[in-house]
């Protein structure tokens, strides 16, 4: 008897290695030490020198039950964005900018083309926030995990000097709040998803007019990165007073999580239009409205806080960057808080 009796084939964990070697290869940064392989991954931190005080920002996070999603539709080249955006956007969110990535893959029966997809989703992922992919693990658990499903986690390092920190302290009633826009669900709300929509290949593949899309399309879409979009606002000489990335909990947990105790948000639901998902997801699964902010991004996936004065700026340098921006409130005096009007 071997290890391969008992289930797991090394030989086939070689293979994926190998697969996803020119993945990783797209997002190495002159940073990025030794190659693919080693026992740890090496990143030389020495242009933080250049910074007043440096100061390390990670972000560690997974796709939850997305997934089903992506076993169903037998797609797997978009979950590894979805599992880079969930960390990245945390460190933009401080102001800060991510440096290196890491992920972790468990599944039951290690399927080489397969983890070199996932792989492959993960590697576009750190394209788009400038992180270099420098190490993982994938570990086959047969009889822990079914051999067609799997789950993953991921884990970012990123660095920002202090004095460019965004902590939300300098919030002021009257600062206006940029929503960047999503691309749909993302990754959070999926067990409640699953409970409105029968996940089943039918379903998946009806087109939708309103969507523009079939119903699996429109949910699988990966998560927004909005890394650059932070930077182009940075670079365009804007302090953002506050940033929210709007996650699981929705607006009404993450929002008060930028604000000063004396600050609420006021979010004007009007001053956008809510992508067509959101609405086909409240009135199938008759949810509230309050439920709806409770729980996804409405179509915002990020909130900024800024003065009034910056509020044209902030859009522009947003767009710039080749995302859609847009005035949704603003901050005034009262409780902690998010009123939705």
């Amino acid at each position: 008897m071997d290890y391969k009796d008992s289930g797991v084939d090394i030989e086939a964990g070689y293979k994926a290695v190998e697969l996803m070697k020119k993945h990783v290869a797209k997002t190495l940064r002159p940073e990025v030490m030794g190659g693919l392989g080693g026992f740890a991954g090496a990143f030389d931190l020495s242009a933080i020198k250049n910074m007043d005080e440096p100061v390390l920002l990670s972000g560690t996070d997974g796709v939850g039950t997305k997934l089903k999603l992506a076993f169903e539709m037998d797609v797997h080249n978009t979950v590894g964005i979805d599992c880079v955006a969930m960390c990245v956007n945390d460190i933009a969110c401080a102001g800060g900018e991510p440096l290196y990535f890491l992920d972790y893959i468990a599944c039951g029966k290690n399927k080489p083309e397969r983890i070199a997809s996932i792989v492959e989703g993960v590697s576009e992922g750190c394209v788009q926030a400038g992180a270099a992919l420098i190490g993982g693990e994938t570990a086959e658990m047969p009889g822990f995990y079914p051999e067609d499903e799997y789950d993953m986690a991921g884990f970012a390092v990123g660095v920002v000097d202090k004095k460019d920190m965004i902590t939300g302290e300098d919030i002021k009633p009257g600062d206006v709040l940029v929503g960047i826009a999503s691309s749909g669900v993302h990754s959070n709300g999926f067990s409640l998803v699953r409970k409105v929509f029968d996940i089943n290949k039918a379903n998946l593949s009806e087109y939708h007019d309103s969507l523009g899309s079939t119903l699996g399309e429109a949910l699988i879409a990966p998560t927004k990165i909005y890394v650059k979009a932070l930077k182009s606002v940075k670079e365009a000489g804007i302090t953002v007073r506050g940033c929210s990335h709007i996650t699981g909990g929705g607006f009404y947990e993450n929002v008060p999580r930028m604000l000063p105790e004396d600050i609420e948000a006021v979010i004007k639901k009007d001053s956008y239009e809510v992508p067509a998902i959101f609405k086909m997801l409240a009135e199938k699964g008759d949810i509230s409205e309050e439920m709806m902010y409770n729980t996804f991004n409405m179509g915002a996936g990020m909130v900024l806080a800024v003065k009034p004065e910056d509020a044209e700026g902030t859009v522009s340098a947003i767009e710039s960057a080749g995302e859609k921006a847009f005035v949704i409130g603003e901050a005034a005096q009262g409780n902690k808080g998010v009123k939705i009007i």
